[in-house]
């Protein structure tokens, strides 16, 4: 598997393939394929196996805490590796820019987090910030906590953006008449509300290009 994998990559393994690879490293020495079978039947995916809670994960028949917790790594190593790749200073000048700079950013994130990108007059980002993280739906927005951060990175303008875990990227009535309240208070202190990003999986919804800003 080792070989395979270093001669071809993985585009050639199906997700038992994948993860039987993985769990090789955290169960040497034995035979790993009954295991990944086991997780992908539980849970249905790969991806639905890496995102799996931890306590979910332990409970299946061989697997157990220390590989549950091995297991939670690859898709927060994931996301720490694509917001690595996108370091503060791109220029985010375009709505798809936007929304593929955020994607990456909610990865293996269960809960609804709000996140403010604050942009000089160039629109290259100067900082990224997670304003609240909460429980599913339950996530409330500090609006002063966006207007301190982005008069603390000096910013010219910000763009506001939330997840919707397990749901789709549409706006709610919520959604809209808080985008409306940051609005309001950020043009009091002479910065811009370019747009409000909405994130669900893969997909994400601008609020701007919607008409809704």
């Amino acid at each position: 598997m080792k070989k395979r994998f270093l001669d071809n990559g993985l585009d050639s393994f199906s997700d038992h393939n994948i993860l039987e690879l993985l769990l090789f490293y955290a169960v040497p020495r034995r035979d790993t394929n009954e295991l990944a079978h086991r997780l992908i039947d539980r849970f249905g995916s790969l991806s639905a196996v890496l995102d799996a809670p931890v306590e979910e994960l332990a409970s299946v028949n061989g697997v157990g805490r220390g590989t549950a917790a091995y297991l939670k790594l690859f898709s927060q190593v994931a996301r720490v590796y694509f917001n690595d790749k996108m370091k503060d200073g791109i220029q985010l000048d375009s709505s798809e820019k936007v929304g593929q700079y955020l994607i990456p950013k909610y990865i293996g994130i269960p809960n609804e987090m709000v996140l403010l990108v604050c942009l000089d007059s160039k629109c290259k980002v100067t900082g990224c910030t997670t304003i609240m993280e909460g429980s599913v739906n339950a996530t409330q927005v500090s609006v002063r906590k966006i207007i301190e951060t982005a008069v603390r990175s000096n910013a010219s303008s910000v763009i506001v953006s939330h997840n919707h875990p397990s749901g789709l990227a549409i706006p709610s009535r919520e959604d809209l008449l808080t985008t409306e309240k940051i609005k309001q208070a950020l043009a009091l202190i002479n910065i811009t509300l370019l747009d409000h990003i909405i994130v669900a999986d893969n997909d994400w919804v601008s609020l701007r290009d919607s008409s809704y800003l």
